[in-house]
């Protein structure tokens, strides 16, 4: 069983509630989920769709071909028939959008239109054309054959502030669709049917700006600040939903520019800090990423990726920002750079940019993209064990015992002990001007060659100790590997299982990429040299992670496969340029 439902329509007609919905349904129902939405970035209008993909075994990334199409609008129709299995159904309300002719189905398929009256059932059965959306969910349902329980426990729960009335009407409207589509749909045939006879166990639904969010509490994040940029604004959101729990500040700023220096004020005063951006708010954020490195300041920042210059595509995808991420700011510094590729790695290398940045007292990145950050997946659970939670800083009596303190001592590491202003008798001064260890400024050149000695050449090997090499998929000695950064995790990795059927082939992923990671804990360079065929994989039109590799290894890739269009890869478009190279 592996399904794709498709729901399109206009911003503003409630497509996202219908997909959040049903996502929710199939993972409480012990189904795996992948879930993902294309948007135009405008508030009312343009096309827009969320696509969700279940099954009984683990799915992590979009396919191109759909089940059940549910067109909220007439260009839903024409754009996606084309993509319909063949036994593909497209559901929609002939009083929202019009009457057939619409275009022919494929040709030799089993499929057909079915048309729901979602409104007359909703103001019948619910008493507003409000719960239209409740009666196509319900419906979507039905033509699967899936039983209701799981939705009417979800619309008691969402609505449960509002009353019974409310609720209620809900349920009538979801019976009402479902019960039409059941007794309507006669060319339906999906077969829910699992691989196991026992019941599967519900599961957690989680996209990655959530996993983001989680990861930050998780590390005792007391602080975040941002101003609201698409794809990072889903943290700000779900940090806030946070605040009374856990204790946490979340402060919209005026501009990026304050949001950054306001995490770095919140962790020099002795918190855990973090703010989030896109690529065009980092581009004001860089002299406060440069403060950061001269004050030794520990900071995470969320930086998402989408496609520019300027403001670009605002609401798609892309990989394009990672040698800005590394060669920003002014002058020489450390900084770590982690790149997810899953709402599970988002989790934990959240909670290690905090603990890292805080370590050696510099700046931290997790680098994401908007597929990615609205893109969710199903997991049994997060492993809470894992959280790795120390406090570097010195406080409270073992800062009022020391003799003397300087903010920015030598030490054979290059890393100063960390205090809290107004925790002791002693000062904390720090300068963005180079400074001497007491944190004073200075001009001498004896100083200067300390400080960054200090700062960077010293801490710089002990960071690279701490980073993971890349993930390896597949063969351990493969004649074709295949590799790639942060978001292509998923659909790389269903690549390899459809393909090793007949070739000899891994992967690699990389979400570990600054400093970059030597092959000293696994040889990975061995592995690639010894391979007929290596392809890179690369959501953006200069391959940056091929150039960077190069430059920190000398290995390049054989060949490049990059997708920049501003939408991520599919399953089936990944294989086609995979059998096409190899």
């Amino acid at each position: 069983m592996d399904y794709s439902i498709k729901i399109g329509g206009e911003a503003g007609q409630g497509i996202q509630t219908i997909g959040d919905t049903l996502a929710r349904v199939f993972s409480r129902s012990g189904l795996h989920v992948f879930a993902h939405q294309d948007y135009e970035s405008r508030i009312r209008g343009g096309h827009n769709f969320v696509q969700i993909r279940f099954s009984d075994r683990q799915v992590i990334a979009a396919r191109e071909v759909i089940d059940i199409l549910v067109a909220l609008d007439k260009e839903s129709i024409t754009l996606h028939e084309k993509e319909l299995s063949e036994h593909g159904q497209i559901i929609y309300d002939s009083s929202m959008i019009g009457n057939p002719p619409f275009p022919p189905l494929k040709k030799g398929g089993k499929g057909g239109f079915l048309d729901i009256p979602f409104v007359n059932l909703a103001i019948e059965h619910g008493g507003s054309k409000i719960m239209a959306n409740t009666v196509a969910t319900g419906a979507v349902l039905g033509m699967l054959k899936i039983k209701l329980d799981v939705l009417l426990e979800i619309i008691k729960d969402t609505f449960k502030k509002k009353g019974e009335d409310v609720i209620n009407a809900n349920i009538k409207a979801a019976i009402a669709g479902h019960d039409y589509a059941v007794n309507q749909c006669v060319r339906c045939s999906f077969s829910m049917e699992a691989n196991s006879g026992s019941a599967p166990l519900p599961k957690m639904l989680i996209a990655g700006v959530e996993a983001i969010g989680f990861g930050a509490v998780a590390s005792g994040c007391k602080f975040y600040s941002a101003y609201p940029m698409t794809p990072s604004t889903g943290i700000m959101n779900y940090l806030a939903g946070k605040e009374k729990d856990y204790g946490i500040v979340v402060e919209q700023a005026e501009d990026e520019i304050a949001a950054i220096n306001m995490a770095l004020g919140a962790s020099f005063a002795g918190v855990r800090a973090m703010t989030g951006t896109a690529g065009g708010g980092f581009a004001l954020m860089v002299e406060g990423l440069s403060l950061a490195g001269m004050t030794e300041t520990p900071i995470v920042i969320a930086l998402g990726q989408r496609p520019a210059p300027a403001t670009g595509l605002p609401t798609r995808t892309e990989q394009a920002d990672l040698l800005f991420a590394i060669h920003t700011a002014h002058g020489e510094f450390p900084r770590i750079i982690f790149s997810p590729g899953t709402p599970e790695q988002a989790f934990y290398l959240t909670n290690k940019a905090f603990d890292l940045s805080e370590k050696y007292q510099i700046p931290a990145f997790i680098l994401f993209d908007q597929h990615l950050a609205d893109s969710e997946w199903t997991f049994d659970k997060f492993d809470l064990d894992k959280i790795k939670y120390i406090d570097y800083r010195i406080r409270s009596e073992a800062f009022k015992n020391l003799s003397e303190y300087k903010r920015h001592a030598f030490t054979d590491s290059g890393i100063s002990p960390l205090g809290i202003p107004g925790d002791s008798k002693h000062l904390v001064v720090t300068d963005s001007d180079e400074h001497d260890e007491e944190g004073h400024i200075i001009e001498d050149a004896e100083t200067r060659i300390k400080m960054v000695q200090k700062r960077l050449l010293k801490k710089l090997p002990l960071i690279r100790q701490e980073i993971e090499p890349p993930f390896l998929y597949g063969v351990t000695e493969p004649e074709i590997v295949i590799a790639g950064w942060g978001s292509t995790y998923g659909v790389m990795k269903e690549a390899i299982d459809l393909l090793s059927k007949e070739k000899n082939i891994a992967m690699l992923h990389f979400c570990e990429i600054y400093p970059f990671p030597l092959p000293v804990k696994f040889d990975y360079l061995t592995l690639l040299n010894n391979a007929k065929l290596t392809i890179c994989i690369e959501n953006n039109a200069t391959s940056q992670f091929t150039r960077l590799m190069r430059a920190e290894t000398g290995y390049e890739f054989k060949y490049r496969i990059n997708k920049y269009d501003g939408r991520p890869f599919t399953l089936e478009g990944l294989m086609e340029e995979l059998i096409r190279f190899s």
